[in-house]
């Protein structure tokens, strides 16, 4: 597979029956808790191999340190948060590389295995499925919040438990065979990713605004307070020419293009397949699972606000 589609890792076929998902991601620290930070970039990471439907089978730690800015302490509460959220996939920790760096950086390259007829690529999405979403939103507007002193301890927990909640039920639903098409909603915020799916499936997305639920009502707040970062004003501006807003406001408009970070599975669901994917979603105690729209035919916009 190529990365004509701009899906969330690549699938290289091994044989009939077996297909190896490979992803890399890293990024600077995200919260000031080491131990934390390793968790969720982790889970950010591993995050790409469940939205193809694959199951992680081996990582490798990528991380640049700077010798001067964190203790040894600090640096080995990373890696034991990384190690931690791997074992917890069932995922086996088989080596890294760490260079010196002036800022902390930390991730995964992670490997995973699918059947070839089940990754759930963004191509596959087709008219009539229903879109779920499995995490609510708002990890980015409340990381602005936390660095300019504005986010309650409260939400704070709220977003740290969103972010270091691993998106397991992506390998259930494609073992199952019972999604078309399947994306996690990172740096680009769900309209972003929702466009990526629409534009290689060559559709149109319909979102029912009202169900798309945030990690909690401040977030809503923070906004309507100014507190957006400056990804997620490019999100929205990158993606607007893409967009038929129709009656929707531009609090809700920023937030559906909020940049998350180890953000939750947006699923595109046959009709027939929705009560399923909702049980499995369930016994997997997801965040939420929410249905907030639909696919169409293509249409002139590949989004439609309602």
């Amino acid at each position: 597979m190529g990365s004509a589609t701009a899906d969330d890792a690549g699938v290289y076929l091994l044989n009939s029956e077996t297909a190896l998902v490979q992803t890399l991601d890293f990024f600077t620290p995200i919260c000031d808790d080491a131990y934390l930070f390793g968790q969720i970039a982790a889970a950010n990471s591993l995050s790409d191999v469940y939205a193809m439907g694959g199951r992680p089978i081996t990582a490798m730690a990528i991380a640049g340190m700077p010798d001067t800015i964190l203790s040894t302490d600090e640096i080995q509460a990373i890696f034991r948060g990384g190690a931690d959220m791997v074992k917890l996939a069932g995922c086996s920790l088989v080596g890294g590389h760490t260079i010196k760096n002036p800022e902390p950086i930390y991730g995964l390259s992670a490997t995973g295995v699918v059947h070839p007829d089940r990754y759930t690529a963004n191509a596959h999405a087709k008219a009539g499925d229903v879109l779920i979403l499995t995490k609510p939103l708002g990890t980015g507007i409340i990381s602005t919040a936390i660095k300019n002193g504005k986010c309650s301890d409260e939400l704070n927990d709220l977003a740290v438990k969103s972010m270091i909640t691993l998106n397991t039920p992506g390998a259930d639903l494609a073992e199952q065979d019972l999604v078309n098409a399947c994306t996690d909603v990172t740096g680009f915020g769900l309209l972003g990713h929702l466009k990526e799916i629409c534009a290689s499936s060559e559709v149109t997305a319909e979102l029912d605004c009202s169900k798309i639920p945030a990690i909690s009502d401040d977030v809503h707040r923070l906004i309507s307070d100014g507190i957006v970062p400056g990804g997620t004003k490019k999100n929205l501006s990158t993606v607007l020419p893409h967009v038929q807003v129709n009656d929707v406001s531009q609090e809700m408009q920023l937030l559906l293009a909020d940049a998350q970070t180890s953000g939750g599975l947006l699923i595109s669901v046959p009709q027939e397949n929705v009560p399923s994917v909702l049980q499995i979603l369930q016994e997997h105690d997801s965040l939420c699972a929410v249905e907030i729209g639909r696919i169409l035919d293509k249409q002139d916009a590949y989004i439609s606000l309602n």
